[in-house]
């Protein structure tokens, strides 16, 4: 094998690991924590699914999917931060960083550039593909919650003003998607959890 291919191998190796990095969110039979490598295949088949819905001009579905595979597979080393945990996420960004130095420099030079560049792309949220990308990212993760019975939201005292906020993106990207999230959200604020609105 050339140095190249070993190294591609190694990649691939060390990003089996993602399927060991448990998020916040259950699977929707409640039995257990989702994996973030179940997410980002979940994520993926979302952003096909539903593609007919995206109203952003310029989307590339090709490039969202490929976001959805890599997006999340620094968290073999930073591990997943919670989305409303204040505390992880004044960290994030510098962890994150020095996992995307570590794991995209396992690939050959210009594979590791591609990866990174759409690593960061994502996660900077101003392309017509991450915008939808992140769209998309959000819904998942929402409508699981939702049928695993809003556990994630009750476990760790989600508001409805914190998950308005997170969820425009999905408002600008997939409008006819909003009123399912509303009702969602208002269903979770009956059933108590979800916490009122801060003050």
């Amino acid at each position: 094998m050339t140095d190249k291919l070993i190294n591609q191998m190694h990649f691939l190796a060390e990003a089996d690991k993602l399927k060991t990095i448990l998020r916040q969110s259950y699977i929707t039979d409640k039995t257990r924590q989702e994996n973030s490598a179940e997410h980002s295949w979940h994520f993926a088949l979302t952003a096909i699914t539903l593609f007919e819905y995206c109203s952003i001009s310029g989307v590339t579905l090709n490039r969202v999917v490929e976001m959805a595979v890599i997006h999340d597979l620094v968290e073999i080393y930073a591990g997943d931060t919670y989305a409303y945990d204040d505390k992880g996420n004044e960290t994030k960004d510098e962890r994150e960083q020095a996992a995307a130095d570590k794991l995209f420099g396992l690939l050959p030079s210009e594979q590791a550039k591609q990866f990174r560049s759409l690593w960061e792309e994502f996660d900077c949220m101003e392309t017509p593909d991450a915008i939808y990308a992140n769209a998309v990212d959000r819904f998942q993760s929402h409508h699981n919650i939702h049928l695993s019975g809003g556990i994630t939201w009750k476990n760790n005292s989600a508001t409805s003003d914190r998950i308005y906020k997170r969820m425009a993106v999905v408002k600008t990207a997939l409008p006819e998607l909003w009123e399912y999230v509303e009702g969602t959200i208002n269903e979770g604020l009956e059933k108590g959890y979800i916490g009122r609105t801060a003050e």
